[in-house]
């Protein structure tokens, strides 16, 4: 755990290496998973308004997290507007990714979410340099469910029917670890799917 949600905001802090989640909890208990992070991600920029965080930053994984207090922060950008640059590039990339987050599960049916939610790990890994046709995913069947709005049995549903597709492969030792042939495949998986909801 980085930081909970109700803690003070002092700090922001640079993803080097492994994987966080998002987590924000309901006033009667009820955990959403609202935001994946990546290697060169930042966390913390939802607390900078109010002064808490909003949410918990879980680690998936072994991490390396630099963390930068945000009054020195502030004072380095006035030294080197270069910096300032950088950080708002940051904002305006989570700002796009939850916009676009927020259109995968407001307008794709249910598999196509699934297939929509694949696509960004394996994007966001190739973007880091990172091996994209396999790589094992941080999160359970009912976290996916959870982040992308839909039941643990209708994720494990559309896997499966991927995987006898040939769209995805697992691993024969973890269900975690996906094996993606061709992500052109999957790309046109998704466009079909939207078409078919169009007519």
């Amino acid at each position: 755990m980085l930081y909970r949600a109700g803690e003070a905001f002092t700090h922001l802090h640079v993803l080097n290496s492994g994987f966080f989640k998002m987590i924000s909890v309901s006033a009667d208990g009820r955990e959403q998973v609202v935001g994946l992070k990546f290697r060169g991600d930042w966390l913390g920029f939802d607390a900078i308004a109010g002064a808490s965080h909003a949410c918990d930053a879980v680690a998936m994984d072994t991490a390396e997290v630099w963390s930068l207090r945000y009054d020195e922060l502030l004072q380095a950008c006035a030294r080197r507007p270069e910096l300032l640059g950088l950080m708002h590039e940051a904002m305006s990339h989570e700002i796009v990714r939850d916009r676009d987050t927020l259109m995968s599960i407001c307008t794709l049916p249910a598999d196509a979410r699934v297939v929509a939610f694949l696509q960004h790990w394996a994007q966001a890994l190739s973007v880091r340099g990172l091996r994209a046709d396999q790589f094992s995913l941080r999160l359970t069947r009912a976290e996916i469910g959870n982040y992308l709005g839909l039941t643990l049995e209708t994720v494990s549903r559309v896997l499966s029917r991927l995987a006898r597709a040939s769209l995805i492969a697992f691993n024969e030792k973890s269900r975690r670890d996906i094996c993606i042939p061709d992500l052109q495949a999957l790309e046109s998986f998704v466009q079909g799917r939207v078409s078919l909801n169009l007519h």
